[in-house]
């Protein structure tokens, strides 16, 4: 049986990406050495009590917990506001290929994938706030529900634009046998490619997610930055991410300082969970269809 003759040049693609790929998990294996290293002091030492309710670094006490609740409420409620948004936006550039309103629509995605986040917060400072505080009139409308309007705008182009590249070329590759068995373009996004395309679907929601919980900027300037567990929307809410940013601009060494790296690492296995339970789910929803012969 004869050998295979490569050319040199694939030989040496394959070695690059092997290569990159390599640095990749080292630089990320060092990321979390890095955080555990400097975490595992805080959540050993009794006197920080991170898993507390209470952040009075004057006291002593060093409680993260409001943190990761108004974290997760933000980023999964904005998740669950914009993940249908994408799917409909979506479907309908599917369903209207050709149509003018499709191309504004995906002008318009673009064009919001590439405005920096501070001007999202900047335009909600002006225009969102005040309406918030005087139509519902509680609290000063900096609050968890300010965040997640504009946490929304900021994760739905990511989603849509992975779902546009993802479902156009399968919807391209059926339409024409689904047009032969009578179906029209409505049904055949609707009956075919939405439930045929979960692991679209899946990707889309996981870097949704992501993107969503590892903001800075937006909850930094629209949540109010209170310390406390919500009991509304229009409370005021600090997330991980604008916690780690307040507390390093004024700390530096200190014991509210280290305690940072314990809310690094929370949000790390936050991110880390979430993706590999999207990703199990998703993988067993694909491989139940492969069965199935779908």
């Amino acid at each position: 049986m004869r050998k295979k003759n490569h050319p040199r040049g694939d030989w040496w693609s394959a070695f690059l990406l092997r290569a990159l790929v390599g640095v990749v998990f080292v630089l990320l294996a060092l990321l979390i050495g890095f955080i555990l290293w400097f975490s595992l002091p805080v959540f050993l030492a009794r006197d920080t009590q991170v898993f507390s309710s209470v952040w009075q670094p004057g006291q002593g006490r060093f409680g993260i917990v409001p943190m990761i609740v108004g974290s997760a409420l933000l980023a999964v409620s904005a998740s669950l506001a914009a993940f249908p948004m994408a799917v409909g936006i979506c479907g309908f550039c599917l369903i209207h290929p050709r149509a003018m309103a499709t191309r504004v629509v995906r002008y318009l995605v673009k064009l919001m994938a590439g405005i920096p986040t501070v001007v999202y917060g900047l335009a909600a400072l002006f225009l969102l706030i005040p309406l918030l505080r005087d139509v519902f009139g509680q609290g000063s409308g900096f609050s968890l529900l300010a965040a997640v309007m504009m946490v929304v705008l900021l994760i739905l182009p990511v989603m849509v634009m992975i779902l546009d590249s993802q479902l156009t070329p399968f919807h391209e590759n059926i339409a024409l046998s689904a047009t032969a068995l009578g179906m029209r373009p409505r049904e055949t996004v609707l009956y075919v490619v939405i439930p045929h395309s979960v692991r679209a679907l899946t990707t889309a929601a996981i870097l949704g997610f992501s993107r969503a919980i590892g903001d800075t900027m937006l909850p930094l300037m629209l949540a109010g930055n209170a310390t406390q567990m919500p009991d509304s929307a229009f409370d005021s809410i600090r997330t991980l991410t604008a916690h780690i940013g307040l507390v390093i601009a004024t700390e530096k060494g200190s014991a509210a300082y280290n305690s940072l790296f314990a809310a690094g690492l929370v949000l790390l296995a936050i991110s880390l969970f979430v993706t590999l339970l999207t990703r199990s789910v998703g993988g067993r929803q694909i491989r139940a269809m492969e069965g199935a012969g779908l």
